[in-house]
């Protein structure tokens, strides 16, 4: 492969990486203030370790794809649990794609709602209609998107950074404390990592069998990682010079963006919307691959039947599922976690 396609399709893989990960947790700021802001100082030694881990990690998981040539996570998990245990862990990995793709329809309903002053319904039902066809392209379609999308999600992340330390400073970020009742910013790394690493599986594995070469896949690996790491990093900035009026808040990160302008309101809603988008089509892509191999069902009637589950659970709301029930997942996962890093590459 010439040193310059190998770079395209590395970023390629990079942007579906970050856009797998970037979800409507990310894009409001409820995930990054529950797992990072909320530990003050702290946070950035979180979000360091979190980097690392998943340019590592992800480079494991798709070699591990590529090898097995595997065309859903289930051969992923099989590898690492065993038949027996990867039977349960599929079910696992199946349990959290439909959560948090309940959790982006949610929040796909809330922004349309909370921001346009539209019916949550139409939110829901028209992203979900727009998901639908972009999955029926297949793991091209999904490159295509995230090509499209994260580019713009980076640039806002990084306008963001900009304006909370020209408006702040570093010293008022310094100055910002903990108000973590429990827990340490270690252990939220980790559960941060293993949650997203047990979800974006649905998209890690099988694109690592699609592109198979080893050195595309460690170049997208770590353009994924830190490209992560950055935006969080710049995120998490913002938000903890707006503490601790935040907190109480359901799209934490529209506090934020208040104070930068009409136009950056719309840039805003636009990238949010931009970034639930790719985390659904990555997850149901997943999601309905796996059920593919076990159900006598078409693609197209898996995919009607998630959209509708989906539609109906979302009706919960938003904050439940990154507040309770993304953590639980985080925690479930950690095992995940561990086998990747103790599991040799499968034998060619």
């Amino acid at each position: 492969m010439a040193v310059h396609e190998r770079w395209i399709t590395a970023s390629r893989v990079g942007f579906a990486y970050i856009g797998t990960v970037v979800g409507a947790g990310f894009a409001s700021g409820q995930e990054i203030m529950h797992f990072f802001t909320r530990f003050g100082v702290g946070g950035i030694w979180s979000i360091l370790l979190v980097t690392l881990l998943f340019s590592w990690l992800g480079i494991r998981m798709m070699v591990m794809g590529a090898r097995l040539r595997a065309n859903s996570y289930e051969e992923f998990n099989n590898y690492l649990f065993g038949d027996r245990f990867g039977r349960w862990m599929n079910i696992f990995v199946g349990v959290v794609l439909f959560g948090v793709t309940t959790a982006m329809m949610s929040g796909t309903g809330a922004l349309f709602e909370e921001q346009l002053g539209l019916s949550f319904h139409v939110g829901v039902i028209g992203t979900s209609l727009i998901a639908y066809f972009i999955i029926m392209r297949g793991m091209d379609g999904i490159l295509s998107v995230n090509a499209l999308v994260v580019p713009l999600m980076f640039l806002f992340t990084v306008l963001v950074g900009v304006q909370g330390f020209q408006s702040g400073g570093l010293d008022g970020f310094l100055s910002t404390a903990s108000i973590a009742e429990k827990g340490h910013w270690s252990s939220s790394a980790l559960t941060y990592v293993a949650f997203n690493l047990a979800m974006s599986q649905a998209v890690l594995v099988p694109m690592g069998n699609e592109i198979q070469d080893e050195k595309t896949l460690q170049m997208g690996g770590i353009l994924g990682g830190v490209g992560l790491g950055l935006m969080l990093l710049s995120s998490n900035f913002a938000l903890a010079l707006e503490s601790p009026e935040v907190f109480g808040m359901e799209i934490p990160m529209a506090l934020v963006i208040e104070t930068l302008g009409q136009g950056m309101k719309w840039f805003f809603l636009a990238v949010m919307w931009g970034e639930i988008f790719t985390t659904l089509i990555g997850n149901v892509y997943g999601l309905a691959a796996n059920l593919e191999q076990q159900l006598p069902l078409r693609l197209h009637s898996l995919m009607v039947s998630i959209f509708t589950l989906g539609y109906l659970c979302s009706l919960v709301g938003f904050h439940v599922f990154v507040g309770k029930i993304y953590p639980f997942f985080g925690y479930c996962g950690i095992l995940v976690l561990l086998l990747l890093v103790i599991r040799r590459y499968p034998r060619f």
